[in-house]
């Protein structure tokens, strides 16, 4: 029998818990779209998958990584940074040039984190969208993973078995009013996953998923309006309680391994129980006070 030992996770800093690690992508290679700052679930992420035997490349957009903090992550991981616009496909092609020579071959997996709203940043109502902003959000939050993976898909960039995430929120099932145009965004990203993951499932074994997370405040995040009162809502509607960056970064982390090679085309609610709960006794004793 073969036992694996694991070894004890680094700190990297005080929002970080400390938890065992596996080994679980030690020899695997993956780009991370989407890290901005340490709040992020994309940073998050490359941080557990580095602790757990990954080589990584970054990547962003180049106004992003203008806001961010990337190069520190960077440094963290020992990984390049790669600028790329997902809307451009001259820039997607680049970027998995670029991470194909670094690593000196295909990539094994690949985190799509990358969404903006621009009706919300522009405090317009659903009920009264600029639809040049709704064009330009879907193209940023949704077809850009499929953008991405026709560049994989084109390029024969990832290896047989590989995996591919998105992070998701419920809203593309449920109405939650204030989430406004990301709504449509997200159901897009879910139907992209699914669609794109049949064609790769049976051309490459690729699996392709979504990841329906808990709400998180991270630097993007928290500009959604009420986002305050419904994270609070939502830890109360929730029997574990919200799912933290760190928790999905660790969830990621089984995606990317060997051990669901079985997994695709599924949008994975990663969110305490929200998603299949009706009503908790806290929320019926908040109401009735």
């Amino acid at each position: 029998m073969l036992y694996i030992y694991p070894r004890k996770r680094k700190t990297y800093n005080k929002v970080q818990t400390t938890i065992m690690s596996y080994n679980l992508l030690k020899g695997k290679k993956g780009i991370i779209f989407g890290a901005l700052d340490e709040k992020s679930i994309a940073w998050r992420t490359a941080l557990r998958c580095h602790e757990e035997g990954a080589q990584l490349v970054l990547t962003n957009a180049p106004v992003a990584m203008r806001m961010g903090e990337i190069n520190k992550l960077a440094e963290a991981v020992n990984a390049p940074v790669i600028p790329a616009d997902v809307t451009n496909m001259d820039d997607l092609k680049k970027l998995f040039e670029g991470a194909m020579a670094h690593f000196g071959g295909k990539i094994d997996f690949v985190l799509h984190s990358v969404a903006m709203g621009m009706n919300v940043r522009k405090g317009k109502h659903y009920t009264d969208l600029d639809y040049n902003f709704s064009q330009k959000t879907l193209d940023i939050s949704s077809l850009s993973l499929h953008r991405v993976l026709k560049t994989a898909w084109d390029m024969d960039a990832l290896n047989e078995w590989g995996s591919v995430a998105a992070l998701t929120y419920i809203a593309a099932q449920r109405v939650f009013p204030d989430y406004n145009e990301m709504a449509d965004a997200k159901a897009l990203l879910e139907s992209v996953a699914r669609s794109f993951g049949y064609h790769y499932g049976v051309r490459k074994k690729v699996r392709v998923n979504t990841v329906s997370q808990s709400p998180v405040k991270t630097t993007a995040g928290g500009g959604v309006k009420g986002f305050d009162g419904f994270m609070s809502y939502a830890e109360k509607m929730s029997p574990l309680g919200n799912a933290s960056a760190d928790n999905c970064a660790d969830y990621l982390v089984t995606l990317f391994s060997d051990l669901t090679k079985m997994v695709t085309m599924q949008n994975l609610f990663h969110d305490g129980g929200f998603s299949f709960t009706g009503v908790t006794q806290e929320v019926i004793e908040q109401m009735e006070k």
